[in-house]
């Protein structure tokens, strides 16, 4: 019996590391029919006691009535020994009664006023403070609508003193921020506040709860980025605990009340099917009325059409409920509630309540909830554009770019000539009018300026309204073949500005049969040229290498240094799309150099640009970044075109290595940005940013750069984007943006089918987590994260997760459920071959276990380390290692042979360590005593200076545990010599000490020794 006891004991304590939800209420009601089966009253009784709490913050209250009544009658029964020893729970848990009666309107309000005197007299009787009780019959006094009533016991809550019976530092303030916005006294809410978000709030209901009753306080006193934070903050920690559901509500309504309708929208899809299983009426009640306000709020501003994705609970298929059809029904289901509970006391409090909650109006503008969600309702770059109360509900549909490449990787220059544009560059040179168009100028020198000043400025707009014009005025004049072949040209190229390949196409065909009629040979081959990029860009590569080849080939032998140059120009980008890269530089090259005969600065640029692509892509970057810069330096002298300058910047600053260098290259990069290519030089800043140690900066680069990409529906780079900036918002020590980023992040890979970077950003989200201390939310992304890598080629990533979440598990002594992540951990790194690894999780298996209370797992997890230590063989060679633990290498592999020889070192000496511990938990001092020789001395050589301490503290614990005091004396004198300035180690140094003393008959120095630490005497 001895053994079940213990295994139900353990049990117990492993209920108590489970996270409040439906899997520790299921594990909790086992264990007490386990409890029952087996006869044992005392644990029958606590974990009734632990379950009436599972229940309440498990979201299932209703459930509590019973074992708290039966625990009570059991109290209230033949006094045994556990009664005393869980008095306290009892009388703490009378709190969580009144509250969840009030919330069931089928419960009558006389057994609720019965309880609470009850809970009156038992505070009474043993001494306590009355506060927690003058604070139920406030609670109780605004629930049936006695204002009066309501504030006599407010005032006698407050001025009541708090004891530890009281609620928590967070929940206390929490309900007078609720009572004090209720009054309209939002001022002295938020001033109440202030001191308790700055403490520490260690409660399962905060700081969630306080910053859900601080929403609309901040609201109403401006404090609107105070209320977007807490809105952020809050709601991940209501979200995954249906027991929140009332809370959740709360939110529904904040973002009916700041115009952020949509998000509202999705929050009430992922929650409508806990109205199903709602904790209480009470709760639900306040979720419909938060949720119907938002519906209607949908519906007023023209979007009542929109559907509801609507699933029952523990089903998959769902139905689309529209927003007007739906709204009604959840102001009919709050309605309805309402009148139950005014059933119940006699009011009609619930239904003004409810009525008032829905008449609720917008609270100031718009309140963008991040600054990417500020900057999407902007215009493209250079313009401006206004928000509205229903943002991102029904967006216009922007017109995209035509193609943006991944921002992670450097633009590449137009590929043709001349290039494509399906957008028109924002930034455009001051110097790029429109093109003389006095009536003097003959019709042929007409098209030739309009032709050279798109050459130089490709501004597209220009170049149709001056065609427009030409063809105006030359309208009725008969014009020559010349003249009519070099407008078929033009228009040629004006097809091909708007992506019309076909028509482009037709253009240059008849512009070739005119060209011949001049005749006009070399005018024709240009064209040919032309029109050879064309096809060979719309899957005809054969005729267009072949028009493109004569075309250069005639142009040597008969053009001028500009027409030699420009055929041996589109020869490259024919061969390049043909994937003949090294051929295709011959031919730039021979272009590059007629060019610089010429003098035509603003070709050369064109070219060296292109020159740069290839360059780049057969692996001569020295070259290529020459070519670069000259392209840049031509092109910022020439002030544009606005497309090869900002191309050229953008590969320039790529191209500059030292990261403080590279910043200001970025900055002109960002300066010269088109449209079409702000987004990428924005991101790339970002990371030249993130490099130099400046991730503020390069957050609002991200911000904007994510912004335009959902804006112009480029949503793999949004997606991507917006991983970055979670990234970026956490070295920034912005967490709560950070986290926001990432979960949109997350949610969008997902969708994109981008399951790796998905994980990669679920692991970055965890430690934002974490440092939120958010450790539950940590632990189950974690979880997650291994879950996705179970597959044998990431078993040491899937390893390291989950050591993670041991780690994160053991720092808040929620121990056997570290010790289940790290043995995971340690299957993982063994599947791995990876030794260490495997050996370091195991053995941090056995101090979880020990903290664990279960002496027996952490032998047989010492078992396996000792068994995985005896096959590592070290290298010959010897080096210090790391100072600290946890978690040396979290299966990186080691760097040489020297790291690997000093992390088994440090390893096994920390297993020496964690082992004595084991032994001496199981009664084995002796034992244990046997595996540390050497071991200080071991630490000391790696320079792991505390880490030996602690080995000779319990070094000489054992020599006292083994009656050989003698020996321990000096060596715990030693110690307690050199940590005097770390006071955990000098009370354990001297308490030890003492006991040696006492062994050797030396009383009063044993008792000097007790004073001067101030130690118990009867320790």
């Amino acid at each position: 019996m001895e053994n079940v006891n213990r295994d139900l004991w353990r049990a117990l304590h492993r209920i108590t590391e489970m996270p409040y939800g439906a899997g520790q209420i299921a594990a909790v009601e086992q264990l007490i029919r386990q409890a029952d089966a087996d006869g044992d009253d005392e644990i029958a009784f606590v974990a009734r006691v632990v379950g009436t709490d599972s229940y309440v913050f498990g979201g299932e209250p209703g459930r509590s009535f019973v074992t708290f009544s039966w625990c009570l009658a059991e109290f209230d029964g033949p006094s045994k020994p556990y009664h005393q020893r869980n008095e306290y729970n009892l009388l703490r848990q009378f709190k969580y009664m009144i509250n969840s009666l009030l919330n069931f309107p089928d419960v009558p309000l006389d057994r609720t006023y019965a309880v609470l005197d009850d809970m009156e007299r038992r505070y009474r009787d043993g001494g306590h403070s009355l506060q927690a009780v003058y604070k139920r019959r406030h609670r109780v006094a605004r629930h049936v609508g006695a204002p009066d009533e309501a504030e006599e016991w407010y005032r006698r809550w407050l001025t009541a003193p708090r004891n530890q019976l009281s609620d928590c530092a967070g929940c206390d303030p929490t309900s007078q921020i609720d009572y004090l916005a209720s009054s309209g006294r939002h001022e002295e809410a938020v001033a109440l506040a202030e001191p308790v978000l700055t403490g520490r709030l260690g409660c399962a209901k905060q700081p969630q709860a306080v910053l859900t009753a601080l929403l609309r306080p901040y609201l109403h006193s401006g404090r609107r980025a105070e209320a977007r934070d807490a809105h952020l903050r809050a709601y991940r920690r209501h979200r995954s605990n249906v027991a929140d559901l009332r809370d959740i509500g709360e939110h529904l309504t904040f973002c009916a009340l700041t115009g952020n309708e949509p998000r509202g929208l999705e929050l009430l899809e992922r929650h409508l099917d806990w109205l199903d299983r709602a904790p209480s009426p009470g709760a639900a009640m306040e979720f419909a009325v938060g949720a119907a306000l938002l519906l209607r709020r949908l519906d007023s501003a023209g979007h009542g059409t929109l559907t509801v994705h609507r699933s029952a609970y523990g089903e998959r298929s769902a139905t689309e409920v529209p927003v007007t059809v739906l709204a009604e029904e959840l102001t009919t289901t709050a309605h309805a509630l309402a009148a139950r509970f005014d059933a119940r006391n006699g009011t009609s409090t619930k239904s003004n309540w409810v009525g008032e909650h829905l008449a609720l109006e917008p609270i100031g503008p718009y309140l963008p909830l991040s600054a990417t969600a500020a900057r999407q309702d902007v215009g493209p770059v250079g313009s401006t554009g206004t928000s509205g109360t229903s943002a991102g509900v029904d967006p216009p549909p922007p017109p995209p770019p035509a193609e943006t490449p991944p921002p992670t990787a450097p633009p590449t220059p137009p590929p043709t000539a001349p290039p494509t544009a399906t957008r028109t560059a924002t930034r455009t040179d001051p110097g790029a009018t429109s093109p003389d168009l006095a009536a003097d100028v003959p019709p042929i020198r007409l098209l030739e300026l309009i032709e050279e000043r798109w050459l130089r400025h490709r501004q597209d707009d220009h170049l149709a309204t001056a065609l427009r014009t030409f063809d105006e005025r030359f309208a009725d004049v008969s014009l020559d073949a010349s003249v009519l072949a070099r407008r078929a040209e033009l228009r040629a190229l004006q097809r091909h500005t708007v992506d019309d390949v076909t028509g482009g196409v037709t253009a240059n065909r008849e512009a070739i049969a005119l060209h011949r009629q001049v005749p006009d040979p070399v005018r024709e081959q240009i064209v040919a040229g032309r029109l050879g990029v064309l096809l060979a860009l719309a899957d005809d590569p054969a005729e267009g290498l072949s028009l493109a080849q004569g075309s250069a080939d005639y142009l040597a032998e008969h053009g001028d240094g500009v027409a030699r140059a420009g055929g041996y120009d589109r020869l490259s980008i024919v061969l390049f799309n043909q994937e003949r890269t090294t051929e295709a530089l011959e031919a730039v090259d021979r272009a590059a150099a007629e060019a610089a005969g010429v003098g035509d600065r603003y070709l050369l640029a064109r070219i060296a640009l292109r020159r740069t692509r290839f360059l780049d892509l057969l692996g001569r970057r020295v070259e290529a970044n020459e070519a670069v810069r000259q392209a840049r330096d031509l092109l910022l002298d020439l002030g544009g075109p606005p497309d090869y300058l900002a191309t050229a910047c953008l590969r320039y600053a790529d191209s500059v290595e030292e990261p403080a260098e590279a910043v200001p290259a970025w900055d002109e990069a960002v300066r010269t940005a088109t449209d079409e290519t702000v987004v990428q030089a924005r991101s790339l800043r970002a990371r030249a940013l993130l490099l130099v140690d400046r991730p503020a900066e390069a957050v609002d680069d991200l911000v904007e750069a994510v912004a335009l990409s959902v804006r112009w529906g480029i949503a793999d780079g949004a997606a991507h984007l917006r991983w970055k900036l979670a990234e970026a918002y956490q070295r920034a020590g912005m967490l709560t943006e950070a986290a926001e980023a990432a979960e949109e992040a997350i949610g969008e890979l997902k969708r994109l089918g981008r399951q790796a970077d998905a994980d990669c950003c679920r692991h970055l989200l965890a430690a934002v987590y974490a440092a939120l201390h958010e450790y539950d939310l940590a632990v189950a992304l974690l979880d997650e994260l291994a879950a996705n890598l179970d597959s044998p080629d990431n078993l040491v990533w899937r390893g390291r997760v989950l050591e993670e979440a041991g780690d994160l598990l053991y720092r808040q002594d929620r121990d056997s459920l570290a010790a289940q992540r790290f043995a995971a951990a340690a299957t993982a790194y063994r599947l791995a071959e990876r030794g260490i690894d495997e050996l370091r999780t195991w053995r941090r298996e056995v101090s979880a276990q020990i903290w664990a209370r279960d002496p027996d797992a952490a032998l047989a997890a010492l078992g396996r380390a000792d068994r995985v230590a005896a096959t590592l063989d070290p290298p010959d060679v010897a080096s210090p290692t790391p100072t600290a633990d946890p978690a040396v290498s979290l299966g990186e592999p080691a760097e040489d042979a020297v790291s690997a020889a000093a992390t088994l070192r440090w390893e096994r000496a920390l297993l020496a360590e964690a082992a004595a511990r084991a032994l001496l938990a199981v009664g084995r001092p002796e034992e244990a005593l046997g595996r540390l020789p050497g071991v200080a001395d071991e630490l000391r050589s790696l320079e792991a200076l505390g880490e030996a301490q602690h080995v000779d503290l319990l070094t000489g614990e054992l020599l006292v545990r083994s009656d050989r005091p003698a020996e321990a004396e000096p060596l715990l004198r030693t110690t307690l010599g050199v940590v005097t300035e770390r006071p955990d180690l000098a009370s354990r140094g001297a308490l030890w000490l003492a006991e040696a003393l006492t062994a050797l008959g030396r009383y009063e120095e044993a008792t000097a020794l007790r004073a001067e630490y101030a130690l118990d005497p009867d320790q």
